[in-house]
């Protein structure tokens, strides 16, 4: 399995650290799982260049935080759509699955979204107590997703 993991969001704005923390986690625990083929991308936000690392996978995982989402977290699948942030400089995970299609004139790998809970977003602010909460439960369902990196395992797993 060819997986991509994208990590995302502003460590200087408080919760929005938690898909780049996150992503740090899996780095440092895929480090020791060198038989597992994932691919991890950090970033502030997703762009059209990032069409590039889907290209060639089996399945997507988008962690970012999420305001409105239940605590600690939300698992959910992604599809290709043309939202209002398909033509800004900044791309939902749909909007970057739709412009796949457009691109590659191909569907894009099965993509899911682990939306961590966060709470403060401020410029400046720390990682909230309950962001870090919440951090460590999506930690502990990640690293069962990342043992078994096949699309339809990962969609029984839906919340």
């Amino acid at each position: 399995m060819d997986a991509v993991l994208f990590g995302y969001g502003n460590p200087s704005r408080g919760d929005d650290a938690l898909g780049p923390r996150l992503l740090d986690r899996a780095e440092a625990w895929l480090a020791d799982h060198l038989d597992l083929d994932v691919t991890p991308v950090a970033d502030f936000q997703l762009q059209i260049e990032h069409t590039l690392d889907l290209k060639g996978r089996s399945v997507a995982l988008f962690l970012d935080a999420d305001a409105g989402c239940p605590a600690p977290f939300a698992f959910r699948r992604a599809g290709p759509s043309q939202d209002a942030s398909y033509s800004t400089h900044e791309l939902s995970p749909g909007a970057l699955l739709h412009v796949y299609r457009l691109v590659e004139g191909a569907e894009p790998p099965p993509a899911f979204i682990l939306g961590i809970r966060g709470e403060r977003f401020e410029l400046g602010d720390p990682l909230s107590p309950q962001a870090q909460e919440h951090l460590e439960a999506a930690w502990a369902f990640l690293q069962s997703l990342l043992a078994d990196p096949r699309p339809e395992r990962w969609s029984s797993r839906l919340t």
